[in-house]
C-alpha cells in the first residue's frame, strides 16, 4: 500500500485523510497492470481517456513512475493514424473491443502528458511523449468542423462521424490548450493549433446548435466549465440555471434526467468545475456528499439509485476515484493539477474573428 506520507497534499477536511487517500490511491495501483495500462478494474475495458485520467490521480499522489507507465502504454500502443481505439479488454493492447476512435479520447493524451511534466519537470519525458501528441492532436483536428466544433469519431473502416458532442469537444479544448504548452515548452510553434482552439472555443460559448443535443446529461452542463472554454459571469449563469436539476443535496450529482441516479465521476468533476470558477466552498461540499459511495477498499462505487437504495452498477472504477483525487488536488492547491485545470496559463488560440 503505497505511504501516507506520499498523500498529505491530497488531506480535504471532510472528504479524505492522508490515510484515506493512501488507501485510495493503492486501489488504483492494484488495478494497474504490470505493463502500465489502467482499466476501469480488473476484468473490464480500458479506454484511453480514463486510463489518463487515473494516471494523472497518480501523478497528483506522487507515484510518477506509475503514471509514466501508463503514458508509456498510450506511446506504445498509439495506432498509425495517431488515434487510440476506445476500448480494449481488461488493458490488452491486443485485445480491443471497440474499434471506433473517438477524439476527445484520443486528444486527452496532452492533458496527462502537460500535468506529469509540470508534477516532474522531466524534459526526457516530453521529448519522448511529444510524437505521440503530435499525432493524436493532427487526428483529432482532421474532424473538426467548418464551425469549429469537432466530430466524435473514426469507425473502424475510416468513416467518420462529424456529429459533435458538447462534453467531448469541451474536453478536447483543454486537451488542445494543453498541446499548445507543450509545443511552446518545446519551442516548436504550431499555428494550425491555435487556431482550432480559438474556433473550438468561440463555437462552444456561442453555438450549441453545432452540438448534439445531450443536454439530460450533468456532463454537457459543467462540461463547458471544467474544460476552460466557459468562464467567469457565463459559468456561473451556467451552473445557476441547473443545478437544482442535476444536484441532489446530501448525495452529489445525478447522472442524466430524469434519472433517480447519483454518479460519483460526475460529481467529483462538478467539484472541480466549481473550483475552476472560484466556487470552492460548493466544490468541498459536494466532494463530502459523495463520499457516501467510498468503499472499504478505499476505492469509490460508480454510483447510487437513490428510489431503491441501492449501489448500482455494482463495480468500483478507477476513474471514479482519480476523478475524486484530482478534484482534492486541485482544492488543496497542487501546482501541476491547478494548472491544467485552473487554465491561467493555458495558451487560448486565434479568435477565429480576427483572422477572417
Amino acid at each position: 500500500m503505497t505511504s501516507p506520507g506520499r498523500t498529505e497534499r491530497l488531506v480535504l477536511p471532510g472528504v479524505l485523510t492522508a490515510e484515506q487517500a493512501a488507501h485510495t490511491v493503492a486501489g488504483i495501483l492494484a488495478t494497474q497492470r504490470t505493463d502500465g495500462a489502467i482499466p476501469w478494474f480488473r476484468g473490464h475495458h480500458l479506454d484511453p481517456w480514463d486510463h489518463t485520467e487515473a494516471a494523472m490521480a497518480l501523478d497528483a499522489a506522487g507515484e510518477h513512475e506509475r503514471a509514466e507507465a501508463a503514458y508509456d502504454w498510450l506511446a506504445r500502443h498509439q495506432n498509425p493514424d495517431g488515434s487510440w481505439y476506445a476500448a480494449y479488454d481488461d488493458g490488452d493492447a491486443a485485445a480491443p473491443t471497440d474499434r471506433g476512435r473517438e477524439t476527445n479520447f484520443c486528444a486527452y493524451l496532452a492533458v496527462g502528458v502537460w500535468h506529469h511534466f509540470l508534477s516532474t519537470g522531466d524534459e526526457t519525458f516530453l521529448d519522448r511523449m511529444w510524437p505521440a501528441v503530435h499525432a493524436a492532436t493532427e487526428y483529432v483536428l482532421e474532424l473538426q468542423q467548418p464551425g469549429g466544433e469537432i466530430g466524435w469519431k473514426r469507425e473502424d473502416d475510416g468513416t467518420p462521424v462529424n456529429d459533435a458532442l458538447l462534453t467531448g469537444s469541451s474536453s478536447i479544448y483543454q486537451a488542445l490548450r494543453c498541446a499548445l504548452a507543450l509545443a511552446e515548452q518545446r519551442e516548436e510553434p504550431q499555428p494550425d493549433w491555435e487556431l482550432a482552439v480559438g474556433r473550438l472555443g468561440h463555437a462552444i460559448r456561442s453555438h450549441p446548435e453545432r452540438f448534439l443535443d445531450k443536454s439530460r446529461y450533468s456532463m454537457d452542463w459543467y462540461y463547458p466549465i471544467l474544460g476552460g472554454a466557459v468562464r467567469g459571469a457565463q459559468a456561473r449563469e451556467r451552473i445557476d440555471a441547473d443545478w437544482e436539476q442535476f444536484v441532489v443535496p446530501g448525495l452529489g450529482v445525478r447522472c442524466v434526467l430524469p434519472n433517480p441516479w447519483v454518479t460519483g465521476g460526475e460529481s467529483a468533476e462538478l467539484a472541480l468545475a466549481l473550483w475552476a470558477m472560484g466556487e470552492s466552498e460548493r466544490a468541498v461540499q459536494i466532494l463530502k456528499w459523495m463520499q457516501h459511495l467510498r468503499a472499504e477498499d478505499g476505492m469509490y462505487w460508480t454510483g447510487y439509485v437513490f428510489d431503491d437504495d441501492a449501489i448500482w452498477p455494482q463495480e468500483r472504477t478507477s476513474w471514479t476515484a482519480g476523478s475524486l483525487l484530482l478534484a482534492v488536488a486541485a482544492l488543496g492547491g497542487d501546482e501541476a493539477t491547478t494548472t491544467v485545470f485552473g487554465g491561467e496559463y493555458l495558451p487560448t488560440g486565434l479568435d477565429p474573428d480576427c483572422c477572417r
